[in-house]
């Protein structure tokens, strides 16, 4: 079963309405394999329907990141992005100075993880996470 129908399969299991719009949304958000904001799915599915506005599209997002079945992070400038969760585990480094992103290695986490689950009984989500700090040329420039 595609990812996308597995979504749907969810969000009826667990009581929601299918409507044609939120179908489109979720669609776009599975099949577009990358970081995205709601603006970018509002305009892709916005060519397929003119019944959808981009109120339609923050709810239909907001449902499916509450019912884990994608994650919101937020980037420079305070741009949030979204993914399907089929998306991976990541860690995005975002330089505040010139807005460069750097992927790093998720497995820096587990240690984290673990450390929070002793100290506090607490479990993390950190299946996607945003830092924001410098890179290394901004930090060079600086020294100088």
């Amino acid at each position: 079963m595609p990812h996308c129908q597995s979504y749907l399969q969810t969000l009826r299991e667990v009581g929601y309405r299918i409507t044609p719009q939120r179908e489109m949304i979720i669609e776009a958000l599975a099949h577009s394999g990358q970081h995205v904001t709601a603006e970018e799915i509002y305009t892709q599915v916005q060519g397929r329907s003119r019944a959808i506005n981009v109120a339609t599209v923050y709810r239909t997002l907001d449902l499916l990141v509450e019912n884990g079945l994608a994650c919101r992070a937020g980037l420079e400038d305070s741009c949030v992005v979204y993914a399907a969760v089929d998306h991976g585990p990541h860690i995005h480094l975002t330089c505040r100075s010139c807005g460069l992103v750097i992927d790093a290695n998720p497995a820096m986490l587990a240690p984290l993880a673990d450390q929070l689950d002793r100290e506090h009984n607490f479990t993390a989500d950190l299946q996607h996470l945003s830092l924001v700090g410098l890179c290394a040329d901004c930090r060079s420039k600086r020294r100088t």
